[in-house]
């Protein structure tokens, strides 16, 4: 037991800082082909691994009614938000970006109001929400100038499609509670929305560029689908199942604060004490609203709706 948990310390550890890595390293790969086209690669490459690896191992290939809601799964969570993202950081700081994305649980919470189970909603939580959402104004006042650009203001708004995208995903995910092998089933909604969005900025007329080895456009690929996929949702995997939910939650808190001084420092984003304490005040709504959840959890259970 002590060995098990002092295992999902470290992989906490690995997911808090290897995701909040993963907007520098897709703010790099964007700088030499589109966002759904980064995203696509990185998702089938890390698919293909795997599901290869659990078919090899002599897993059976899951039931089509499975194999469909993977798919809804995929499109959502890594379509509609990690392959929006990435589209994002085009046209916005990858650390405003990671900021965006911190607030996913308040979107959470929402739709799990009315898809899954009927939140109490207690002064914690509604302060919490309200917190989140002043600390994301603070941040849009500090680019104020930015939002004039149509592109700026298009990546913002892939951001908080991509926000919503992964809330409904993860909802779905706890509503369906599906019976497959967690990492198994990632394989697939990763190979699926690879797919998708790989066909898709083909389609957009938009390919990787061939011609030459392109050492930060290969590097990003690469770090993405090791570290960013398969390292870093593997290792997520691990955290639920062997830490509190609540306690799982803190690379929620670290990973923004992880992008955005990797972007300031690499990248040389925008950085100056508005837009961190901004961080900080979004940070502090956002651990409001999952600390309110959870102790709603904890005196009334679960309600399915």
């Amino acid at each position: 037991m002590k060995k098990s948990n002092t295992n999902a310390y470290m992989a906490l550890v690995l997911v808090s800082i290897f995701w909040g890595t993963t907007y520098l390293a897709s703010r790099i790969g964007v700088r030499h082909t589109h966002g759904l086209m980064l995203a696509g690669v990185r998702q089938t490459i890390a698919g293909i691994l795997l599901t290869g690896f659990f078919l090899l191992r002599g897993f059976k290939f899951p039931e089509k009614i499975i194999l469909s809601r993977l798919f809804v799964i995929g499109v959502m969570m890594l379509c509609l938000s990690n392959g929006l993202i990435t589209w994002a950081m085009q046209y916005i700081p990858s650390g405003l970006c990671a900021i965006i994305v911190a607030t996913v649980p308040i979107w959470i919470t929402i739709f799990s109001y009315f898809l899954v189970q009927r939140t109490k909603f207690t002064i914690l939580l509604i302060t919490g929400m309200l917190v989140g959402l002043l600390g994301v104004g603070g941040i849009f006042y500090d680019y104020l100038p930015s939002l004039a650009n149509p592109e700026f203001r298009f990546g913002i708004f892939l951001t908080l499609i991509s926000c919503i995208s992964w809330a409904i995903g993860s909802v779905l995910t706890a509503r369906w509670a599906l019976k497959i092998n967690f990492l198994y089933g990632a394989g697939f909604q990763m190979l699926f929305s690879g797919i998708v969005m790989t066909g898709t900025a083909i389609f957009m007329g938009y390919s990787l560029p061939l011609d030459g080895f392109n050492k930060e456009l290969w590097g990003s690929i690469v770090y993405l689908v090791f570290f960013g996929s398969i390292l870093g949702y593997s290792s997520y995997v691990f955290v639920l199942n062997n830490l509190p939910t609540s306690l799982a939650s803190v690379y929620a808190y670290i990973n923004p604060i992880v992008a955005v001084l990797l972007g300031w420092l690499i990248l040389q984003e925008h950085l100056n004490w508005t837009t961190g304490l901004s961080c900080l005040v979004t940070l502090g709504g956002v651990y409001m609203v999952n600390m309110a959840v959870n102790r709603n959890k904890k005196e009334y259970g679960t309600t399915k709706s």
